[in-house]
């Protein structure tokens, strides 16, 4: 998985960050973007993912993340649309996908997964630009909203 990360580094100047606790330093995870090397109804692509030690999950530390790992992708690297994808049964993903604001654009079997692997079956998430960038502009509307009160 390191080799992977590296190479995606190496060949586009970007990819999965470490997460690190903010106290200790110690690494809890990663989030970033990929690009997708496989074929699906959805690719080409550039996928956002998040992998969180157990311990740290279920502490709004993942949402964090991907909030600012989307903001670079549409801002700074320029992109128009970013995916991901998981298991129907990783509920706490794809929650968190949809309290991100993507939609489910579909289902399918994972190329990288064998026919009869309890795990082949994935769905799909998107979001474009234009919705991250409004998704933002009311999160900020409210935030400053509350400070007013």
């Amino acid at each position: 998985m390191l080799d992977r990360i590296d190479a995606h580094f190496a060949r586009y100047g970007w990819g999965l960050w470490a997460i690190e606790e903010r106290e200790s330093g110690a690494l809890i995870g990663l989030c970033g973007l990929e690009h997708i090397p496989w074929q699906a109804f959805f690719t080409p692509a550039v996928e956002i993912g998040w992998r969180l030690s157990t311990p740290w999950q279920g502490k709004g530390l993942a949402r964090e993340a991907a909030e600012t790992v989307l903001t670079f992708g549409f801002d700074s690297l320029g992109l128009s649309r970013v995916v991901s994808v998981t298991t129907p049964a990783n509920k706490a993903s794809w929650g968190l996908m949809e309290r991100l604001g993507m939609q489910k654009i579909g289902e399918f079997d994972h190329p990288g997964l064998p026919e009869g692997h309890p795990l082949r079956r994935h769905v799909a998430y998107e979001i474009i630009a234009s919705s991250w960038r409004h998704l933002r502009a009311l999160s900020e509307q409210r935030t400053r909203g509350e400070g007013q009160r």
